[in-house]
């Protein structure tokens, strides 16, 4: 064997005549013995899985580590990743072999520090470095929205990089897509599709709240070849709680501030064949200005109900065109009756108001139109209107108890017919 020879010096204990600090001293043994010895290097005696030189180990399998010689047993495997996180392994009962029991993460270093004992005390150590090969394929989640301050309303989302199908790779995708708030609240995922995940609280978010979004994704093993990649965090905080209230057959708008009416408007909704959706919206963006024309929302020009009118002070609910905007050339009807395409007009000054009172995640909730409930994802953020056990059983997690969440990036309306406008 290649470490230094095991020379072992008798000692006597016995000698009574031998001053007491002196017997002690030699009762503590020398440098020649081994538990005062300094550990050898044992890289003769240990033999590992990973690859020699430049090569990289495959993270699907695990870091192996054994003792050569009869005489030698591993006492203590300590395993770091690139971060100093530990990783866990398990030691075979007779003290030969060790082995990693948590999955690897795709290119990633580990540091594996192996002490060894031989049969008569003599400490030995390894310092062993594993690199993991980068993975075929990578999953980022971007979150929205932005950072910044937004209404209790806003929802979390997380689009991925690529679609996720599998309900074992869903669970390990969610599962590290953090959402953290204070207050604490009840709050899920919900697969909206293959590729995008909303989280939004079981109840409003806290008005004055600070919301945190991150991804653990970064080196976890998803699926064979696929592992997770870096993602950008955000971080939310929302303002006092908004709620416009819109009564359709009262027509009559309550703006609610911490559950305190602020303001009582007269508006006109949507007319018959035109009615304005039920339910809660929350709010996506604010124009001060925003050219309106029947012909992008299908409304053929020259027909009685096609329009081209300039509008002001435009608050947008839905993406298919739906907003609070002024609307003077029917104030005669607000208070009274539904004449708009679907939106919710009201003067110029009121709407003026509500504009510079509201911010983008607050709530527009409609109730006692004869319109349809606003859908939950395709149009908007609808989430509130699915009820909070749907919501969970979308979720890869249904087992897990709930924690807290957040909303997506919202994307740029560009030509899109979906975001015309209509009144």
């Amino acid at each position: 064997m290649s470490h230094r020879p095991r020379t072992r010096t008798v000692l006597s204990c016995g000698l009574l005549l031998v001053p007491l600090a002196v017997s002690t001293a030699a009762c503590g043994g020398s440098a020649s013995e081994p538990l005062s010895a300094n550990p050898y290097d044992a890289g003769d005696q240990i033999t590992a899985n990973t690859p020699d030189g430049k090569q990289k180990a495959d993270p699907d399998k695990p870091i192996e580590v054994s003792v050569k010689d009869d005489d030698a047993r591993i006492t203590d495997v300590t395993a770091t990743d690139s971060t100093g996180r530990f990783v866990r392994g398990e030691l075979s009962a007779d003290g030969r072999h060790w082995r990693t029991t948590v999955p690897l993460a795709a290119g990633t270093r580990y540091t594996v520090r192996v002490s060894t004992e031989e049969d008569d005390g003599t400490p030995g150590r390894k310092t062993l470095v594993v690199h993991t090969t980068d993975a075929d394929g990578q999953l980022t989640a971007t979150f929205g929205p932005e950072s910044g301050e937004y209404g209790v309303g806003q929802p979390v989302t997380a689009e991925l990089s690529r679609p996720i199908t599998d309900p074992k790779a869903r669970a390990i995708v969610e599962s590290a897509l953090k959402v953290d708030s204070m207050p604490r609240v009840e709050g899920a995922w919900h697969w909206v599709d293959d590729k995008k995940l909303h989280f939004r609280p079981k109840v409003y978010w806290p008005a004055h709240a600070t919301i945190s979004v991150h991804s653990n994704l970064t080196g976890l093993k998803i699926a064979k070849g696929l592992y997770g990649g870096p993602s950008k965090p955000v971080r939310l905080t929302t303002g006092d709680r908004l709620e416009a209230i819109t009564d359709a057959s009262a027509h009559q708008m309550t703006v609610l501030r911490n559950g305190t009416s602020i303001n009582t408007i007269p508006v006109t909704t949507g007319k018959p064949g035109f009615s304005t959706r039920n339910g809660v919206k929350v709010i996506l963006g604010k124009e001060s200005f925003v050219r309106m024309r029947s012909s992008t929302v299908g409304i053929a020009a020259g027909s009685s109900d096609s329009y081209d009118l300039p509008v002001y002070w435009a608050t947008r609910v839905t993406w298919s065109g739906e907003y609070v905007h002024a609307a003077p050339w029917s104030v005669g009807s607000q208070g009274a009756a539904n004449v708009s395409h679907g939106c919710t007009g009201m003067s110029t000054g009121n709407a003026q108001w509500f504009f510079n009172t509201v911010r983008v995640g607050d709530i527009v909730k409609v109730i006692n139109s004869s319109g349809d409930t606003m859908t939950p994802f395709d149009n908007g953020f609808g989430d509130w209107n699915m009820p909070w056990k749907e919501w969970r059983a979308g979720s890869a997690l249904k087992n897990a108890s709930s924690t807290t969440g957040a909303a997506e990036r919202q994307q740029d309306p560009g030509s899109d017919a979906r975001l015309r406008p209509k009144i």
